[in-house]
């Protein structure tokens, strides 16, 4: 497995993957990352902005298996959000998210104080994983949040 930052090439695989990630937990509705507008061009989204980078995780043949992004969250000075964190379900359970989040939370640690995400609960194995990487539940979500069908928030200090 390698972990890189995403090309212009990757756009159609990982779209494919969030969506269908998406499609399995019925949660293809709006509010979601579904619907987010820069879904089909990530590479471009994250160039643009500041302080921000979105990986993919490939095999050995280059086949892409998932991704995470870094973006500052809002208007919170000192806050980004981990964002789209995938993996396509052929390649879930072999530890692929934590290794993508650990790559995103050391860019994060550069450049931020405190990274955030927004989940729903029923992801119990992603939520997991976050609680096992330092974030803390919060009651409620930041202000600024986007994406109003998530149930779970979390922060971590970096």
């Amino acid at each position: 497995m390698k972990i890189r930052e995403i090309v212009k090439k990757d756009n159609p695989a990982i779209e494919k993957i969030i969506k269908r990630s998406l499609e399995s937990f019925g949660l293809d509705i709006p509010g979601t990352a579904y619907f987010d507008p820069q879904l089909a061009s990530l590479s471009a989204y994250y160039q643009e902005l500041p302080n921000s980078k979105y990986w993919v995780i490939t095999d050995e043949h280059g086949v892409v298996m998932g991704g995470v992004g870094i973006a500052p969250f809002g208007k919170h000075a000192g806050v980004c959000e981990l964002q789209k964190l995938y993996i396509m379900s052929e390649a879930q359970g072999q530890g692929l998210s934590k290794q993508l989040m650990e790559t995103a939370l050391r860019f994060a640690m550069e450049h931020y104080s405190h990274c955030y995400l927004e989940t729903m609960e029923k992801l119990q194995v992603a939520n997991r994983l976050y609680e096992r990487l330092g974030f803390r539940k919060l009651d409620r979500p930041l202000d600024g949040s986007e994406h109003g069908t998530m149930d779970t928030w979390y922060i971590k200090e970096l």
